[in-house]
C-alpha cells in the first residue's frame, strides 16, 4: 500500500469509535476476527462502517487482488415441484397445482447444449423436491449431461437435493456422492443454507435439511474432493448475531476442509414470499435494505476472507448497480451470466434472466477494476485489458427470453407439466 493510500486509510480509521478503530486495525495487521470482535463490527453505521468498508476493500485487495471474475454458465431448475413448504420461497409448486412443470432429462441436456453452444462453460442445477422421484434421478441426469457434453462443469444439486436423493434411493450420504462424482458431477452449490441456526430455520422452513445434516453433505462432499460453493440468505427474520454465527461455522468448515469455493451473500426477494406475502412468519422484514446489504459483503471479507478468498455479489438478487458498488465492499466476483433464473425471479426479482459477458465487463471497468472470465473453480480462462472485447455469442442476444425462454412461459405452458411419477 502506498504512503498516500496507507494516510487516507489511517484518517478513516481516525474517524471511527474507538472499538471499531481497534479491530479494524487488528485485522489489517493479520489478526483474525473473534467472535466478539465480529459482533461488533456486525451492527455499524454511518462513519464506522465507512471505515469498516473501506478496510474491507483494503483487505479484498490484498486477498484477491484488483481482478473481478464473472463466469459463463446457464441456470437449469428442471421442476418447481416440491414436497417441502418453505416459508421464503415463491418458486415451488404443490403436485397438484395447474403451474407445476418438470423437464424430461432430454430437455434438461438440450438446454444445457444450447448453452454450451453460446460459449458457457458450467450449468448450474438446481430444483423442487417432487413426490416419489426416482432416488437415481440425479446420478442419471449427471451421466446422461456428460455423455453428451463431456466438458461442461456441472454445478448442480443442493445439499437438501443430495439428502433427498440418499433417502430415495437408500444410498448413504457418501455413497450417494461418490456416484454421483463418478457420473460426472464437478461441484455443489452450497445452498438451502440459509441462515445456520436451528431455531431461525424451524421458523422459516420448518422440515427443511437441518443444520447439522447441511454440514453433514458439505463435509462429505469437500472429503470426497468435491468443492461447494457457500451462501447465507439474509433480510427475513434473523439478527446481524446469526450472520456472524453463520460464517463463524463457515470459516471453522473452511480450516477444516478447505473445500468452498466463494461465499455468496444472497438477500431475501421478499414480495412474492410466502412468509412475507401471506403473513405466515411473524416479524418478517422486507428483504435486507442498502446499508445491511453492504455491511453484509464488508463483514464476510473480514471474517472469511484470509481463508475463502472469492466474495461473491449477487447481481440476481441486489441487480447489476449495487452488485457493482459491492465491488468496494470486500466483493471480487460478479457470478454469472445466468442466462435464465428461475427462483428470485419466481420471488418477484427484477433481474435473472440475462447479464451478458460484455455487460458484466463493463460493469468491472466502470468501477475500476480488471475483468476476467472464470471457470467453476476459479481457475482464470481469460483477462480482459484495456479495449479487449472479444465477440460472444451472448453479447447479440437481443430478447433473452425468447431464446432461452423463461420461467413465467414455463409456468404459462402444457408443455412440460407435472404429472404424478
Amino acid at each position: 500500500m502506498s504512503t498516500g493510500a496507507a494516510g487516507n486509510l489511517a484518517a478513516v480509521l481516525d474517524r471511527a469509535a474507538p472499538e471499531v478503530r481497534a479491530i479494524l486495525a487488528a485485522a489489517l495487521d493479520g489478526r483474525e476476527l473473534s467472535l466478539d470482535d465480529a459482533l461488533a463490527l456486525s451492527e455499524t453505521r454511518g462513519r464506522d462502517l465507512q471505515a469498516m468498508t473501506i478496510v474491507a476493500d483494503e483487505m479484498r485487495r490484498r486477498e484477491a487482488g484488483d481482478v473481478v471474475t464473472f463466469v459463463v454458465n446457464r441456470n437449469v431448475n428442471f421442476t418447481n415441484v416440491c414436497i417441502k413448504h418453505c416459508g421464503f420461497c415463491a418458486f415451488s409448486r404443490d403436485h397438484r397445482e395447474e403451474e407445476g412443470y418438470f423437464l424430461p432429462i432430454e430437455e434438461v441436456v438440450r438446454r444445457a447444449q444450447e448453452a454450451w453452444d453460446v460459449g458457457a462453460t458450467e450449468v448450474c442445477i438446481q430444483a423442487g423436491l417432487p413426490p416419489k422421484l426416482d432416488g437415481r434421478f440425479y446420478i442419471d441426469l449427471t451421466r446422461a449431461l456428460k455423455a453428451k457434453l463431456p466438458d461442461i462443469h456441472l454445478h448442480a444439486f443442493s445439499p437438501e437435493e443430495v439428502l433427498y436423493g440418499s433417502i430415495r434411493s437408500g444410498l448413504p450420504i457418501k455413497d450417494y456422492l461418490s456416484e454421483l462424482k463418478a457420473a460426472g458431477l464437478g461441484t455443489l452449490p452450497g445452498t438451502s443454507a440459509e441462515v445456520l441456526d436451528q431455531e431461525i430455520r424451524d421458523r422459516i422452513a420448518r422440515g427443511r435439511i437441518t443444520v447439522d445434516q447441511w454440514v453433514e453433505v458439505i463435509t462429505t462432499a469437500h472429503a470426497l474432493g468435491i468443492r461447494t460453493t457457500s451462501t447465507i440468505m439474509y433480510g427475513h427474520v434473523e439478527t446481524p448475531a446469526h450472520w456472524v454465527r453463520h460464517m463463524a461455522l463457515l470459516r471453522a468448515i473452511q480450516k477444516d476442509t478447505g473445500g468452498f469455493t466463494e461465499f455468496v451473500p444472497l438477500s431475501l426477494i421478499h414480495s412474492e414470499a410466502p412468509m412475507y406475502a401471506k403473513n405466515l412468519v411473524e416479524g418478517v422484514r422486507p428483504g435486507a435494505t442498502g446499508v445491511e446489504i453492504v455491511r453484509m459483503h464488508a463483514l464476510a471479507r473480514l471474517i472469511l476472507g484470509p481463508v475463502l478468498r472469492n466474495i461473491q455479489a449477487s447481481w440476481v438478487k441486489e441487480g447489476p448497480k449495487l452488485a457493482q458498488l459491492l465491488l468496494d465492499a470486500g466483493a471480487n466476483d460478479l457470478g454469472g451470466t445466468l442466462i435464465n433464473e428461475s427462483i428470485s425471479t419466481s420471488a418477484g426479482a427484477s433481474y435473472g434472466q440475462l447479464v451478458p459477458p460484455a455487460e458484466l465487463r463493463r460493469l468491472i471497468r466502470d468501477a475500476g477494476r480488471i475483468p476476467a472470465q472464470r471457470d467453476t473453480l476459479y481457475n482464470v480462462l481469460h483477462v480482459y485489458e484495456a479495449g479487449d472485447e472479444p465477440d460472444s455469442a451472448l453479447d447479440h442476444v437481443q430478447d433473452a427470453e425468447a431464446r432461452f425462454g423463461s420461467y413465467r412461459r414455463l409456468i404459462a405452458s402444457g408443455e412440460f407439466r407435472f404429472t404424478a411419477r
